[in-house]
């Protein structure tokens, strides 16, 4: 005779609590199928106010490529609003958001760029409005004649020599000096002749 070993042993359950255990599971799942979560209106109203933020950044003009992905997205998002598929409705709203938000930036970045290139272009342009106007006053300068020596202007001292003593104490023509040479002593005092 041969003896049949069994490593599992045939269960020991009844059909009619098989039968139960089932119907437990899928009433179960049947209710959490009908559980859903709510709507992500916040989530939703979220995404809406970071795209009007980018469109009002310049989005348009600086990251258009982002700004679509941001705008597909909720697109797809309010889409699944409709069809009651809230977690996915919450998940493309938040993607479009982040999408809204790296447009935002990148247009304040491009607008940022813009306004130093328009500096810069009109930094240049006084430049050379400078180095023209400075042109053209050298070549005034080159053009009028330096003015001839005139007789009446003083003539600069500083490099001339001083006049010795004599000149300065000599009448001229006939003229005495302010200082006349002290009187000759005569002998008589008080200097009288």
């Amino acid at each position: 005779m041969r003896t049949v070993m069994y490593f599992f042993s045939p269960p020991a359950v009844s059909a009619r609590r098989m039968r139960a255990a089932v119907a437990t599971l899928a009433l179960t799942l049947a209710v959490a199928g009908c559980a859903t979560a709510p709507p992500p209106n916040d989530a939703m109203n979220l995404a809406q106010y970071q795209l009007q933020a980018a469109r009002d950044a310049g989005a348009a003009d600086y990251a258009p490529v982002d700004l679509g992905f941001a705008q597909d997205k909720f697109q797809q998002a309010q889409a699944a609003m409709e069809t009651r598929k809230f977690a996915d409705a919450a998940n493309l709203a938040e993607e479009s958001g982040a999408d809204a938000e790296l447009a935002r930036v990148k247009a304040r970045l491009g607008a940022a760029r813009a306004e130093i290139q328009g500096k810069l272009q009109e930094n240049t342009r006084l430049r050379n409005e400078g180095e023209q106007l400075a042109a053209r006053q050298q070549q005034m300068e080159q053009a009028v004649p330096a003015p001839a020596a005139d007789s009446s202007a003083p003539l600069p001292v500083g490099d001339m020599p001083a006049p010795s003593a004599s000149v300065l104490s000599a009448p001229v023509d006939g003229v005495p000096t302010d200082n006349p040479a002290p009187a000759a002593s005569s002998g008589i005092p008080g200097g009288q002749p």
